[in-house]
């Protein structure tokens, strides 16, 4: 596969390994800007029609990064703390204490938590809240006490996301459901909703008017979304998960950790008002401090043998296995400078198995790139395709200082 964007993503497309792709990207300044939409997307209909940058997007847990900030600005707010007990405001959190297997007659075994949760903790997966699909002790507690999953039943984060801990809160790491709590407990404090929230102190400062939780309800987001389609007629993000979707045919409001759709014209806006620190969103403190590693002594520990794991490389988002990393409130952070891409601090993540982002604020460039899958999804042509994004989009911004020069 070809290492240019243009070339590599139109190969795929040819191919039929893709539908298109979105890309936006910018700089500190905003001089330099990439925007580009190849290939189509297929409605409802049929007729397909040409990808654009302003077409809606299913964010998947590209979500976490936006709720993330929501969070963020109840503690500047002085409605939340950063490290202080969540208890009073979300009591179910450690109800269910702290698994540690199952006995021979099939009983869990569960021991009480030693400390609180923290917000902090919830916003690095560093809290003991698992999902059940990564973690198989939590998937066998699921399956005896959570009941079957109905669509005609949907439930909140606290109804849906009912499990016990996998570790004591603090003391580990793992991908779990940790920003959708955080996106419930700022509903709790503010007293709206989250999409509200959102739309109020973050969506509107920037500009977003195409930000939604349940777009498909929104005539005029209707004819822009790209998972409304023939695979897709729900619109549930099949392609972002791989031809899933089931986690939104059973919830029930607004998911600060998977739920959000909007444009990615739109959510390069979100990532160029950090890398900027404009104070748009957050105070220039605090955005500094999202941008610093979070984990305790022992997470550390955690994380790092995760990413050293069996699914090391859906955690490690396109980062080399020898980088230094760590993680931020929002994201995977590298802690040193890879040669020619990421700068120390570069803050980044993904959505689903398509979407990535990221921040790189020592070398002032932020982007997101979406790939939008044919199904069955390829993922191996997925993964490289999003690599060649994140890497190209530094030589072609090298490109463009030279010319500019």
């Amino acid at each position: 596969m070809s290492d240019d964007i243009e070339t590599s993503f139109q190969a795929a497309i040819d191919a039929g390994k893709i539908n298109g792709v979105v890309i936006c990207a910018t700089d500190s300044e905003g001089r330099f800007v990439y925007d580009k939409a190849l290939g189509e997307r297929t409605l409802l209909s049929g007729e397909k029609c040409p990808q654009q940058t302003d077409d809606v997007l299913f964010l998947a847990s590209a979500t976490k990064l936006v709720t993330s900030i929501a969070a963020l600005q109840c503690v500047e707010d002085g409605l939340l703390s950063l490290t202080g007990d969540l208890s009073t405001v979300a009591p179910e959190l450690s109800e269910n204490g702290i698994i540690t297997g199952f006995s021979d007659n099939g009983e869990p075994q569960i021991e009480p938590a030693a400390g609180p949760i923290t917000l902090e903790m919830l916003l690095t997966h560093s809290s003991g809240l698992c999902y059940h699909f990564i973690e198989p002790l939590i998937a066998q507690w699921r399956e005896k006490f959570a009941g079957p999953r109905q669509e005609d039943n949907r439930r909140l984060v606290e109804e849906l996301f009912t499990y016990p801990l996998l570790f004591q809160p603090g003391a580990g790491w793992m991908y779990g459901s940790g920003l959708d709590w955080a996106g419930r407990i700022v509903e709790r404090v503010t007293g709206v909703s989250l999409c509200e929230r959102m739309q109020q102190r973050i969506f509107d400062p920037l500009g977003i008017s195409d930000a939604e939780f349940c777009p498909v309800t929104r005539e005029d987001l209707r004819p822009r979304l790209v998972n409304l389609n023939p695979d897709d007629p729900d619109a549930l993000g099949r392609a972002v998960l791989g031809g899933g979707g089931e986690m939104n045919k059973v919830t029930r409001g607004d998911f600060g950790g998977h739920g959000l759709f909007m444009s990615g014209a739109s959510y390069v806006k979100i990532l160029h008002s950090l890398l900027a620190n404009d104070s748009k969103l957050l105070r220039p403190a605090t955005v500094d401090d999202m941008f610093q590693h979070h984990l305790s002594p022992a997470a550390t520990a955690s994380h790092q043998a995760a990413l050293a794991g069996p699914k090391g490389a859906f955690f490690r988002v396109g980062i080399d296995p020898t980088t230094k990393t760590g993680y931020g409130l929002g994201g995977l952070l590298t802690l040193e400078d890879v040669e020619g891409w990421y700068g120390a601090g570069t803050l980044t993540w993904g959505g689903g198995l398509t979407l990535a982002w990221f921040i790189d604020r020592k070398n002032g460039l932020c982007g997101v790139g979406a790939v939008q899958a044919a199904l069955p999804l390829d993922i191996q042509e997925v993964e490289a395709l999003k690599q060649t994004f994140r890497k190209d989009i530094y030589r072609k911004r090298k490109a463009w200082r030279e010319q500019q020069a």
